[in-house]
């Protein structure tokens, strides 16, 4: 296992938090839940399944939470323009390395896009990541830093690097913001069968589990790079099959849904909605009315009273192991 040792996640959170600093390019799941002491929180997008009709503001009565077959009283509830902390993780790997024009400037786009309240980072990574601009409002600067992007070497530790994204967030988490990973990439990590190259030193197993642990929403978007890699003998349509899979797995122990960009220049109407669905992301905690902690897995839905047109998703449980502050 990857261990991120202390000195190495104060000196990551230095160069994802310094402000007006950027830098140009040279087993069995465990759910932790965290917020007081025995609050689960849940973190639900809210789409709506009518084009003609979008979501309007939600109020705490218009959500029903049940765990295990079983109403729950919802004791906490933020609404959704609550900020965030938000990263765009860049796979700038040699399957889109010698598109870095087009990254550049779609990754302007997902800037603007943003809301002004929410704070904004861009990182990218190859075999390993590298911060682009830490955490800041100034989207000049932001814009500034992602044109001064060049043209990466290395292989793809994917796996690795939104482990690295995970930990820096998770040591700087503020309890009046939330935090959201948007990762661009084909999913492809170096470690997977029939792709040349060492590959992360994290587990895919070991990533899943962190992002279901994780307070942390995890909103990959596939960029299908398939074609022109498999024609090249760099990969085989078997890896991309897997890494496609792991990335809807990713989605959906994060409580979001996996977007899919055919081309590069398709990927500025999916920041665009990418940033509509965070913008309708509520917070959402109950305490159990079951009191035990046995370690089973309890199931969790949430619905959305009396709007057919409306659907809710968040994660899809936990295990009852304990709680942690």
């Amino acid at each position: 296992m990857l261990q991120l040792h202390k000195a190495t996640v104060l000196s990551a959170l230095f160069a994802l938090l310094a402000p007006l600093v950027c830098f140009g390019q040279s087993g069995e799941p465990v759910e932790t839940i965290r917020v007081d002491s025995d609050l689960v929180d849940l973190k639900v997008s809210v789409l709506s399944l009518n084009a003609q009709k979008p979501a309007a503001d939600l109020q705490l009565k218009d959500f029903i939470v049940i765990e295990d077959g079983e109403p729950q009283d919802i004791s906490f509830f933020a609404a959704a323009d609550t900020p965030f902390d938000l990263v765009l993780l860049l796979d700038l790997s040699g399957s889109t390395n010698h598109k870095l024009k087009l990254i550049r400037k779609s990754a302007r786009r997902f800037v603007d896009a943003t809301r002004a309240i929410d704070r904004v980072s861009v990182v990218s990574f190859t075999d390993r990541a590298a911060v682009v601009c830490p955490l800041t409002t100034d989207r000049s600067l932001l814009k500034r830093s992602i044109d001064d992007i060049e043209k990466p070497d290395g292989g793809t530790n994917f796996w690795d690097s939104l482990r690295y994204v995970l930990a820096i967030l998770g040591a700087s988490r503020n309890e009046s913001r939330r935090s959201a990973v948007v990762v661009m990439t084909d999913g492809v990590d170096n470690a997977l069968p029939d792709v040349y190259g060492e590959g992360s030193r994290t587990s895919f197993a070991e990533l899943l589990q962190i992002v279901r642990s994780a307070d942390t929403l995890v909103f990959p978007i596939y960029l299908d790079t398939e074609p022109e890699q498999v024609r090249q003998h760099r990969s085989s349509s078997r890896a991309y099959a897997l890494a496609r899979e792991q990335l809807g797995q990713l989605a959906a122990a994060s409580g979001s849904r996996l977007y899919r960009a055919e081309k590069l220049k398709d990927l500025e109407n999916v920041y665009q909605q990418v940033i509509g669905e965070l913008s309708r992301i509520y917070s959402i905690g109950y305490r159990p009315s079951n009191p035990l902690r046995n370690g089973k897995w309890r199931s969790v839905t949430v619905q959305i009273h009396d709007r057919p047109e409306l659907a809710a998703r968040s994660k899809q449980g936990y295990y009852a192991k304990g709680f942690s502050n």
